[in-house]
C-alpha cells in the first residue's frame, strides 16, 4: 500500500502545474489589443446598438495607422455601470449630453474632445415656463412652488435648470408627488419622466411650472400647440453644448489623436453621410472652443452642487 501511495505521489509531481480539472475548465482571458470599444447608456440596447455601429464600421477602418483591427459596442444600464466600464478600460469612447459628460470628468473618468452638433444644433438652453394665469412672473417667484424636472440624468430638463436656481440663491426640495407641495422657503421639484408629461403637467395645474430644453419648447411632439398657447417663459438658463464625444483617461493619446481626426473629417467624406445621420441625428463633430470650456466647467460646478445639496 505504501508502495502504490509513494508511486501515486510521483506521478502527480510529473503532471503540468495548473492542468484543468472537468469540474472547472480554464478560459483563455480576451485581449482588447487592437480593439477600439463604443460605449452606450441604454435602456434600449437593441435600438442603440443599431444607431451605434453604421459609425464604428466607419472609423475603425480609418484606426488601422494606430493597431486598431477592430471594433465593438458596449452598453451599461446606466451612467454608474458606465463609469465602471471606464476606469475598468471597457469601453474606450462614448457619447454624452453635457451634465453627464461634466459626471464622468469629475469622476476622472474620461475627458470630452469634440461636441457633437445635432439637428443642426450645436448648443442648447432651458427654457422655464409656467401657464399664462400663473401669478409667477421670475424664477425668483418659484420659491414656495413646484416645478418638473424630466430625469436625474437629463442636462437640460434637470442638472441645467437645477444648478441655475441654486446659483440665483434658491434651495430645493424633491417632492413625493405632483400634488406634494413644498416648504415655503423652498423650490419643490418632481421627475415626470418625459418631456410631453412635464407640459401636461404644468396645463393641468399638477405643477407650478416646467423647463424643457429650447430645441423642446420648439418640438410639437414635446410642446402641444394646444398647450404652448396657455404658457409664458419665466427665465432661462445659459447655453451650453448639446452633446459631446468624451475618450477614457488612459486612452494610448495616439489612437485618441487619430480618433479625433476621423470624427471631424467624416463631416466632408461622403462615406460618412449615413453613419452620421444614423448616429443620433449627428450633422459633424467640431472642436471645445474657449466658450464652450467655459461653460462646461459652470456646469461641472453647478452638477457639484446639485449632486451634493439636492439629491
Amino acid at each position: 500500500m505504501r508502495r502504490l501511495a509513494f508511486a501515486l505521489l510521483c506521478l502527480c509531481c510529473l503532471l503540468p502545474a495548473g492542468l484543468p480539472s472537468a469540474a472547472a475548465p480554464v478560459v483563455a482571458p480576451e485581449s482588447d489589443d487592437g480593439v477600439l470599444v463604443l460605449g452606450r447608456v441604454s435602456d434600449d440596447p437593441k435600438s442603440h446598438y443599431d444607431q451605434l455601429k453604421p459609425l464604428l464600421d466607419y472609423v475603425i477602418p480609418r484606426m488601422a495607422s494606430v493597431g486598431i483591427r477592430s471594433g465593438r459596442i458596449l452598453m451599461a444600464k446606466d451612467l454608474q455601470q458606465m463609469t465602471s466600464y471606464l476606469r475598468r478600460g471597457r469601453v474606450d469612447w462614448i457619447n454624452e449630453t453635457a451634465g453627464n459628460a461634466a459626471l464622468l470628468e469629475q469622476r476622472g473618468v474620461a475627458h470630452a474632445f469634440l461636441i457633437t452638433e445635432r439637428d443642426g444644433a450645436q448648443r442648447y438652453h432651458s427654457v422655464f415656463f409656467v401657464r399664462r394665469d400663473s401669478p409667477i412672473q421670475s424664477l425668483q417667484d418659484l420659491v414656495g412652488h413646484s416645478i418638473a424636472f424630466q430625469s436625474p440624468y437629463s442636462t437640460s430638463a434637470y442638472y441645467l435648470p437645477a444648478a441655475t436656481l441654486l446659483a440665483q440663491g434658491q434651495s430645493l426640495e424633491l417632492l413625493l408627488s405632483p400634488m406634494d407641495k413644498p416648504a415655503p422657503d423652498r423650490v419643490g421639484y418632481v421627475f415626470a419622466r418625459t418631456e410631453l408629461n412635464i407640459t401636461t403637467w404644468v396645463h393641468k395645474r399638477l405643477v407650478d411650472a416646467g423647463v424643457l430644453s429650447n430645441l423642446d419648447w420648439l418640438n410639437p411632439a414635446r410642446m402641444p400647440p394646444a398647450f404652448a398657447q396657455d404658457f409664458r417663459v419665466i427665465g432661462r438658463t445659459e447655453d451650453v453644448p448639446r452633446a459631446l464625444m468624451l475618450a477614457r483617461t488612459g486612452l494610448d493619446p495616439k489612437v485618441e489623436a487619430r480618433l479625433n481626426e476621423v470624427l471631424q473629417e467624416a463631416a466632408q467624406d461622403p462615406e460618412a453621410g449615413e453613419a452620421l445621420r444614423r448616429f443620433l441625428g449627428t450633422a459633424r463633430l467640431l472642436p471645445i472652443g474657449t466658450e464652450d470650456r467655459r461653460s462646461l466647467e459652470w456646469l461641472g460646478r453647478g452638477v457639484r452642487r446639485v449632486r451634493a445639496e439636492v439629491e
